[in-house]
């Protein structure tokens, strides 16, 4: 069983919006927190949004105010909305789960594109 599976990506025009769903196995329910991260290629991977078990959540300068984390009533599922997007938010988006955030991630999603033209 895959722990993590995202959903959701595309391509989409500059401003338009996306919602990424990532479904989450039970191999994850000890973790903690949730989290999107993506990547495009040559570069490293960061940290996007984050959500802890308690629902206290976190952005990346880059996305504040433009992306909102969430996740279902059983904290297994977890969505990214995605609002006003930027050719810049090009990339794959990866789901992932830990122990707390902004600790060692201990699961990651397989990655789905999203793609924005200007």
């Amino acid at each position: 069983q895959v722990p993590l599976v995202e959903s959701g990506g595309g391509s989409v025009q500059a401003g338009g919006s996306l919602r990424l769903s990532c479904a989450a196995s039970g191999d994850t329910d000890h973790t903690y927190c949730k989290s999107w991260f993506r990547q495009v290629p040559g570069k490293e991977r960061e940290g996007v949004a984050h959500i802890a078990s308690d629902g206290t959540t976190t952005y990346a300068d880059s996305v504040k105010g433009r992306f909102t984390i969430s996740q279902d009533n059983a904290k297994k599922n977890v969505y990214l909305q995605m609002e006003s997007l930027k050719p810049e938010d090009t990339a794959t988006y990866y789901c992932a789960a830990g122990g707390y955030c902004g600790g060692a991630v201990w699961f990651w999603g397989q990655g789905t594109q999203v793609t924005v033209s200007s």
